[in-house]
């Protein structure tokens, strides 16, 4: 009798957090419509956001390689206007954010943005893959999509989530060990979810749009992931520990860079 309490008591909890799911974004054509759980704030995430990309910058300026290339710099700014005039489309609040781009000259294949719109492109990403402005649009698209979509924000939230949780379900029913085990399983596979190839996916398909309304090829999108694969056995690629690639994504790129391509050639007409 005490497991099924357990358990009702468990299950009232996930029913009432799923009352605080919300849509962080507009669908936009790509149609991204999946509700989030967002318990921790947006002005935490930025406030953190803005602290931590400081101390990058800050060590990259002790280091003499940021923006050392200014040609390479000038590009990557270039492509991150005009990619930031098209965000509204997903949230009009974006377009008022303290947006930076910036380039370290260092030979890892890598770029993120961070919440609040603080974006990082390391030289090795566009040297090593020798990526075209189209492809350089389509890895910062995704990027800036995932600071849009509050992945991060996201993540922060289901780890908040999970020790609140287990603290709670301990604290009421006096359940230890191998219980706050199964707990903590019955978070991860029921509010915990989706994971993050769910958010590769979103980013992927708000990224291709992005890049299709600034006027980007989007096509390009699939054609960064085939040469990822082909430096999977090169070391320093830490993009490819957290984005994933593989032939379905490969084949879902195309598929969206296509439902998109007529936002591409009305920008380019």
């Amino acid at each position: 009798m005490k497991k099924i309490q357990h358990y009702l008591l468990l299950s009232a909890l996930l029913v009432s957090l799923s009352g605080c799911l919300t849509q962080s974004t507009k669908q936009g054509q790509v149609g991204i419509e999946r509700k989030q759980l967002l318990l921790v704030s947006d002005q935490q995430m930025t406030q953190g956001a803005k602290q931590a990309y400081s101390e990058v910058i800050s060590d990259a300026k002790e280091e003499k390689n940021l923006n050392t290339n200014k040609v390479m710099l000038r590009r990557v700014r270039t492509i991150a206007n005009r990619l930031i005039a098209q965000v509204g489309v997903f949230r009009a609040d974006a377009k008022d954010w303290a947006w930076e781009a910036n380039v370290i000259e260092s030979d890892k294949i890598n770029a993120w943005c961070m919440p609040g719109g603080k974006i990082m492109f390391y030289s090795g990403i566009i040297t090593k893959l020798e990526l075209n402005d189209d492809e350089i649009a389509a890895i910062m698209g995704h990027e800036i999509a995932h600071a849009l979509r509050e992945h991060g924000r996201e993540r922060a939230s289901q780890q908040l989530l999970s020790k609140i949780g287990i603290d709670l379900f301990s604290s009421l029913t006096g359940v230890k060990g191998s219980g706050l085990d199964l707990t903590n399983l019955v978070l991860k596979t029921t509010v915990l979810l989706p994971n993050s190839r769910t958010h590769e996916t979103e980013a992927d398909r708000m990224g291709v749009e992005l890049a299709a309304r600034a006027g980007y090829d989007p096509r390009y999108g699939a054609n960064v992931w085939r040469k990822m694969s082909k430096q999977k056995k090169t070391k320093g690629i830490e993009m490819l520990s957290t984005h994933p690639s593989n032939e379905s994504r490969i084949a879902d790129l195309e598929d969206y860079s296509n439902r998109v391509l007529h936002l591409y050639q009305k920008a380019k007409s």
